[in-house]
C-alpha cells in the first residue's frame, strides 16, 4: 500500500474511479425514466435515408453506461501517476471530464430524440441536448485543469534525496570520496571504425541487404564497447562497458593501492575489456590510466581520461581504501 500511496495521487484516483461511474448510472436511472414514452427497439445508427441501424432498449442503455465507465476510466485515469509532469496530469483530468461528460451528452441526445414518437423510423438525435451538453462540457473541461491541485507529493526518491543531504551534511568528506567519470577512445578511433565499416556495409547492402545492416550493428556494438562509466566511492571501484555492461568491481577492502599511470594499451591485451597475465584492463585508449593493486595480488588497469582525472580517481581510490581497512586516510589533495 506505501507503494502505492509513492506512485499514484490518491485523490485523483478516487475521483477518476468514482465519476464515470456516478455519471454512468445518472445516465441509466434518466433512461430508465423515460422508458415509456421511447420505441424499443431504438435507433442507433443513421444514414442519409434516416435511421439504419437499431437495438434494444436495455442493451442500448447497458452499452451506453458501460462505454461511459470505460471512457471515464481510460482518460481521468492517465493523471493519476505522480511521475508525470503536473501540467500533464492537470490536462488529462480536464480533458478526462469534458470527455466524458461529451459522451454522456451523445447518448443522452440520441434517447430524448426518440422520446415521444410513435414510430422508430421518426427517430432523431436531439440537436439542443447535444449543442447544451457540449457546450457544458468544454468550459467544465477548462476549469477543472485550472482547479486541479497536481502538486508533486513526498515520494520515496525524495526521502533518498533527503538521506543523502543528511549523510553529506554529517559528513563533509562524503562528496570528495566520489567520483563519476566517464572515458571513451580517441575521435579518430571512431572516424576510422565508421570507415572501415559503413562504407563497405553500403555497398554490401546493394547485394545482400541484411549483411550490410548486420556490419553497421557489429560497428555501432564496436564503438558502444570503446566507451565506459567509472564509479568511484566508500563502496570501491565499479566500471561499465558502454555504460551500463559491468565489467569491473573492487571493493575497497580489496584495495592495497592505485597510483597514476601512462599506459600502453598493447601492454595490457589490447583496447576493450581485457585479462592479461594477472591484470584485468578496461582501456580505452593509450594513455592516463589507472593501475590498482589488490590486496591478493592481481592488478586492474582502467583509463583515466585526462592526467588529471586519472590522478583525482588514484586518489579518492587510496582514501576510501584506507578507510575501509580502518587505516588514517591521506590528506585531501
Amino acid at each position: 500500500m506505501g507503494k502505492l500511496r509513492d506512485s499514484v495521487d490518491v485523490r485523483a484516483l478516487r475521483f477518476a474511479a468514482v465519476f464515470p461511474v456516478l455519471l454512468a448510472s445518472a445516465f441509466v436511472v434518466c433512461a430508465f425514466l423515460l422508458r415509456a414514452d421511447v420505441p424499443d427497439p431504438m435507433a442507433v445508427r443513421w444514414s442519409d435515408a434516416g435511421p439504419a441501424g437499431f437495438a434494444p432498449f436495455s442493451a442500448f442503455v447497458a452499452f451506453g453506461g458501460l462505454i461511459i465507465v470505460l471512457v471515464g476510466w481510460l482518460v481521468l485515469g492517465q493523471a493519476v501517476p505522480l511521475g508525470r509532469p503536473a501540467v500533464m496530469r492537470r490536462l488529462m483530468m480536464g480533458t478526462g471530464l469534458s470527455v466524458s461528460l461529451f459522451v454522456t451528452t451523445v447518448l443522452a441526445a440520441v434517447l430524448v430524440g426518440q422520446a415521444g414518437i410513435a414510430d422508430v423510423r421518426e427517430a432523431r438525435v436531439d440537436m439542443s441536448v447535444l449543442a447544451l451538453g457540449s457546450g457544458a462540457a468544454l468550459p467544465l473541461g477548462v476549469i477543472m485543469f485550472f482547479v486541479f491541485k497536481a502538486d508533486e507529493r513526498w515520494s520515496v526518491d525524495d526521502e533518498r534525496a533527503l538521506q543523502e543531504a543528511l549523510d553529506r551534511e554529517l559528513d563533509p568528506d562524503l562528496a570528495a570520496d566520489s567520483v563519476r567519470l566517464w572515458v571513451h577512445a580517441r575521435s579518430s578511433v571512431f572516424v576510422m571504425l565508421g570507415i572501415a565499416s559503413l562504407f563497405p556495409a553500403a555497398l554490401i547492402a546493394i547485394a545482400v541487404p541484411w549483411l550490410g545492416a548486420l556490419l553497421v550493428v557489429l560497428a555501432v556494438l564496436a564503438a558502444a564497447f570503446l566507451f565506459a562509466r567509472i564509479i568511484v566511492d566508500r563502496s570501491g571501484l565499479r566500471v561499465f562497458v558502454a555504460g551500463f555492461v559491468p565489467v569491473m568491481e573492487v571493493p575497497a577492502s580489496a584495495i592495497s593501492s592505485a597510483a597514476p599511470a601512462d599506459v600502453r594499451a598493447a601492454d595490457y591485451g589490447g583496447w576493450g575489456y581485457r585479462h592479461h597475465g594477472g591484470t584485468t584492463a578496461m582501456l580505452v585508449s593509450s594513455g592516463p590510466a589507472v593501475v590498482v593493486n589488490r590486496a591478493d595480488g592481481r592488478k586492474v588497469a582502467v583509463s583515466g581520461g585526462s592526467t588529471a582525472s586519472a590522478e583525482k580517481v588514484a586518489a579518492v581510490l587510496s582514501r576510501v581504501a584506507a578507510r575501509a581497512r580502518g587505516e588514517k586516510r591521506p590528506p585531501l589533495p
